[in-house]
């Protein structure tokens, strides 16, 4: 049940920031546009009561709970980045805003961007590891939690994993991309 709640979350964050930027541009509902993206957080407070509600009704904890956690880390440390990624390709798209900032080719720019997202990881994980350490402090019986205690080494061996490219670009960083010169 809890798995079908995440999905429904994670598609709800979607239809929720869609309805907010077409609102926002297209239809140039400017107030209705900045309800709806208030609203997106609120689709995290659902899962994350209804991953509450499921342990104190006395589910044992399995990897739904965990996955909630990482859903939930991992939303709060990036939602706000990919609201701005959205809304930037949308006003590029509907408003006549600037085209979408990548990401930098290479350079220090590419190393400071790659260590910028490993700290949002780093976030994300720390907020999932917190998520775990409550929900098993909530149940109180060991037994009831043993699963979550290894959402928190698999949450550790995903950091671990992206510490390679902001270490790899640190010690050898790419060239940055040189201009093309116009053709006469």
């Amino acid at each position: 049940m809890l798995i079908a709640i995440i999905a429904a979350c994670e598609i709800g964050f979607w239809v929720v920031l869609g309805a907010g930027l077409a609102a926002r541009y297209p239809l140039r509902l400017r107030r209705l546009g900045a309800l709806l993206l208030l609203c997106v957080p609120l689709i995290d407070a659902v899962l994350l009561g209804a991953t509450v509600l499921d342990l104190r009704r006395g589910a044992e904890a399995g990897f739904a709970h965990g996955l909630a956690a990482a859903y939930l880390g991992y939303s709060i440390a990036f939602g706000h980045s990919m609201v701005r990624w959205a809304d930037e390709r949308f006003a590029h798209r509907f408003a006549g805003g600037p085209p979408p900032r990548g990401k930098p080719k290479g350079g220090r720019a590419r190393t400071r961007y790659e260590w910028r997202e490993f700290g949002k990881a780093a976030i994300a994980t720390a907020i999932a590891c917190g998520l775990l350490v409550g929900m098993i402090a909530l149940v109180g019986d060991a037994g009831r939690t043993e699963a979550l205690w290894g959402w928190t080494a698999r949450l550790g061996v995903v950091l671990a994993i992206w510490a390679i490219w902001p270490v790899s670009h640190t010690f050898w960083p790419s060239e940055p991309a040189v201009p093309e010169k116009p053709a006469r």
